[in-house]
């Protein structure tokens, strides 16, 4: 998991929530309620979906596993748990179906003595707070009792998920490497081009690890000198610093600011 930046919600989509969630408060506020109102608000939906695509990170990619296509809107939040929450924008996140219908469900586990969620929220909560990947083996481990439930929670560390990130990791260091010749060479084009199709990749969990790394003393010793070098000429580079969403895509639409539902 990496951040996501939430955008805020446009004001048609306020609209068309703030109705939606008077209509469910009107009939009840019972989750069979809600669920009706959701199955019918397409608008709503298609309102949703394109902030979340333009917030998802890679292409279109589960904001849970970074692996699959973003295809479902997820209650963060089950709507059958607060049914008025369902049209909430701050409630809603990108999904794979696979992440959304056969581990994230309907669960939501919290604290018993706070009451506060035990998920990681990636437009919310920074998930290197909470887990730590060891992308040699491509595993999560986790460092905070919300990290460890969101391991389980979420099947982060399925024997897919696994196999890809550490794929990801083969592959990423040649790149970075590759991309850092280029740059010595005075191929700049040839650079950005690979550096773009490395912020695209899935797993971006992968190269936010090694980002960290390579800000190590010791990174030299454990990845050894071309990669380090490659690491510390990328971590000088502009988006560097700020590398979520970092590369704009083409089928992304603009949206005027308004107040977040």
């Amino acid at each position: 998991m990496i951040p996501v930046q939430r955008l805020p919600a446009t004001d048609r989509l306020v609209r068309l929530c703030d109705s939606r969630t008077e209509k469910i408060r009107e009939l009840g506020a019972t989750s069979k309620v809600a669920r009706d109102e959701w199955r019918l608000a397409e608008s709503a939906k298609n309102e949703i979906r394109t902030l979340l695509e333009k917030m998802a990170p890679g292409v279109l990619r589960c904001m849970y596993c970074l692996d699959n296509m973003g295809t479902d809107i997820d209650h963060f939040e089950p709507l059958s748990r607060t049914p008025l929450r369902t049209f909430c924008w701050h409630n809603h996140l990108l999904a794979c179906s696979r992440c959304n219908s056969n581990y994230k469900r309907e669960e939501y586990p919290c604290d018993d003595e706070t009451g506060q969620c035990l998920l990681i929220d990636p437009s919310s909560d920074d998930p290197a707070d909470h887990l730590e990947l060891l992308v040699t083996i491509g595993e999560y481990e986790g460092k905070t009792r919300k990290g460890e439930e969101s391991i389980r929670v979420f099947g982060l560390n399925r024997e897919d998920l696994v196999q890809g990130r550490f794929d990801a990791y083969v592959t990423s260091c040649d790149v970075l490497n590759s991309w850092h010749r280029k740059v010595r060479r005075g191929d700049l084009t040839g650079a950005a081009l690979s550096a773009a199709a490395l912020r695209r990749e899935p797993f971006g969990d992968v190269l936010r690890a090694l980002e960290k790394l390579g800000r190590l003393p010791y990174a030299a010793t454990a990845l050894g000198d071309e990669l380090a070098d490659s690491l510390q000429a990328w971590l000088r580079t502009p988006t560097a610093a700020n590398p979520i969403n970092a590369v704009p895509r083409p089928h992304a639409k603009s949206h005027d600011p308004s107040p977040a539902v």
